[in-house]
């Protein structure tokens, strides 16, 4: 039942991201050139996930989701050197490639040499992610 309802969320997650444009690079590079075209309609989209997302955060409080497991914690609000250079790579990676995780997945399943690309730099960075965060680390940490 797990993996009916993984497999249910994920091609509904993925259909709202073509949907809403979000797999088209260029309506997010359009987004991000405030100077130039500038295409506000992102703003929707993130606001359609934005929204619903704070009611998720408080429903989900002490429950235990109907497939088991648990909720994920609520993050944390203070600001790390983790959480900044993570958010700048991430803010240059989806300038640059007009792509996020989620959906350049879900372009992958239309073609083209340029998602296949950007998901092998992306899971190039995912595994070489824990020994930058750990060497990161003991910089940040004072001797």
């Amino acid at each position: 039942m797990r993996i009916l309802l993984s497999l249910l969320s994920g091609s509904l997650f993925g259909a709202g991201l073509f949907v809403s444009g979000m797999t088209d690079t260029r309506k997010v590079q359009g987004w991000l050139d405030v100077f130039g075209d500038w295409d506000p309609t992102l703003a929707f989209v993130m606001g359609g996930a934005i929204i619903p997302m704070f009611f998720a955060w408080r429903l989900t409080a002490g429950r235990t989701p109907l497939a088991g497991g648990a909720f994920p914690e609520l993050p944390r609000p203070e600001l790390d050197h983790r959480l900044i250079i993570g958010s700048v790579l991430f803010g240059v990676g989806w300038g640059l490639a007009g792509l996020c995780p989620g959906p350049s997945v879900a372009s992958l399943s239309y073609g083209g040499a340029g998602g296949l690309v950007f998901m092998a730099s992306m899971l190039v960075g995912m595994g070489a992610a824990p020994t930058i965060a750990q060497h990161l680390d003991r910089l940040a940490t004072p001797a």
